[in-house]
């Protein structure tokens, strides 16, 4: 079994979205098409309710899959399907955009104190743009956990750790997506399908991502020049994009416990045309999805 290197790391960046969200970006528009088929990933992650209340008033989306993951707070959201619903601490949400859907994400007070979760979107192939949508709403407890040796703790939302399938199954994209908790001291590896695209995004702590441990291996995106410290090891708020090549991923940790989003995902290798929320794979077909929106045909 051969481990995957690290390709790239990117540092997240601070941005404002919604109605004034406060969040970090790991990766966006510009990265296109190097996490095919993933397409963008937000950390919102704030003690300030200021920061957050605003939330995602009503808007659409067509072409895409958008994955919600709350550890902390609280999410009310609704749709032009009549669904509606709340996102609590250790729920996911997978949502098909598909052919288009106009809906609103809120978060609310936290009771906490503290709003914590997550927002991957996922593309959708040529084929399947325009199917109906759908949900795949995901209670805490319905998501597996994975006690493997040494103290390492897996929560299964979608693919397969040890036997155990996640609740997520049935998505185009085939996905891979692990919450990982690696006590210091320990190694954490885990197979991949060949050929999937996979990066990991660090919660807390830190962790060597590959074994080879050299810093200028890969390119480090987001780090200024006058950073001059490249380690090693991998600490939070960073993605960690792998190369194709290789079976596994293989996590190691010293001093220091890690817990990390492992997702990986069927490339799709396909033209992207992406304004706003909605993305095709032609200008054409952008233009008419934006023309329906304002006329009110948007919904099928």
């Amino acid at each position: 079994m051969t481990t995957r290197r690290i390709a790239k790391v990117f540092k997240s960046r601070p941005t404002i979205e919604g109605a004034g969200v406060h969040l970090k970006r790991g990766f966006g528009y510009f990265h296109v098409p190097q996490f095919d088929p993933f397409l963008m990933l937000d950390d919102f992650h704030t003690s300030n309710p200021e920061e957050y209340l605003a939330g995602f008033p009503w808007h659409p989306h067509r072409g895409i899959e958008t994955i919600t993951y709350v550890l902390e707070g609280l999410v009310e959201h609704g749709d032009s399907m009549g669904n509606q619903g709340v996102i609590g601490a250790g729920d996911v949400q997978w949502m098909t955009a598909g052919s288009g859907i106009v809906h609103q994400e809120m978060p609310q007070l936290s009771p906490t104190g503290t709003m914590w979760g997550f927002q991957f979107w996922a593309n959708l192939p040529a084929d399947r743009k325009m199917m109906a949508p759908r949900y795949r709403d995901v209670k805490a407890a319905d998501i597996p956990e994975v006690n493997l040796d040494k103290g390492i703790r897996v929560k299964v939302i979608a693919g397969e750790v040890a036997g155990v399938r996640g609740p997520v199954r049935d998505i185009v994209i085939e996905p891979l997506m692990l919450d990982v908790e690696v006590p210091a001291g320990t190694v954490f590896t885990q197979v991949l399908q060949a050929g999937h695209t996979a990066f990991a995004y660090v919660l807390e702590g830190e962790a060597y991502f590959d074994d080879g441990r050299d810093a200028y291996a890969y390119e480090v995106v987001g780090q200024g020049w006058t950073d001059l410290e490249r380690r090693c090891a991998c600490g939070t708020e960073t993605v960690i994009l792998f190369a194709h090549a290789g079976d596994a991923v293989q996590v190691t940790t010293t001093d220091s416990p890690v817990r990390f989003l492992l997702v990986s995902g069927k490339p799709l290798q396909e033209p992207v045309a992406w304004q706003g929320p909605i993305v095709m794979n032609t200008q054409e077909e952008l233009r008419i999805a934006f023309e329906e929106y304002a006329n009110g045909t948007f919904i099928k």
